[in-house]
């Protein structure tokens, strides 16, 4: 499979006056968090809430500012998270990934909704059981 990018439009949550950000972001399931550039970071400003320690694809372990609350939107659908500060380009990884219920679909080689929800998101979650006192 090759690699794959996505137009997605990224927003400070915590502040929807400022103007939202415009990226093509590299799509990476096998990475777990939502990664932008220090520039997009300061474009919407969004403050360091903490440290995060990342594990990049040589081994290094790198210290990284973790940014939030970022809105992220593509094909519509929306999710809210945090981004590590690494890097010059947008990644989008898994957690957002499944939170907007899109997947990739190899034979097309694109990001795409899921077909099985092809209209809002979707989600899976533990039943349970509700008790009253």
């Amino acid at each position: 499979m090759g690699t794959i990018f996505q137009h997605i439009r990224l927003a400070n949550a915590a502040k929807p006056d400022l103007e939202e950000v415009d990226a093509n972001a590299l799509v990476d399931s096998g990475s777990i968090d939502l990664c932008i550039p220090s520039l997009v970071a300061k474009q919407l400003r969004l403050s360091a809430i903490e440290q995060r320690i990342v594990t990049v694809a040589d081994g290094r372990k790198v210290s990284v500012d973790y940014v939030g609350p970022i809105k992220v939107e593509v094909f519509g659908r929306h999710a809210f998270t945090g981004a590590m500060v690494m890097g010059d380009m947008v990644l989008l990884g898994a957690i957002p990934m499944q939170a907007m219920d899109v997947l990739i679909d190899p034979r097309r080689e694109q990001l795409i909704p899921n077909p099985q929800n092809p209209d809002i998101p979707g989600a899976m979650v533990m039943s349970h059981r509700m008790t009253r006192k």
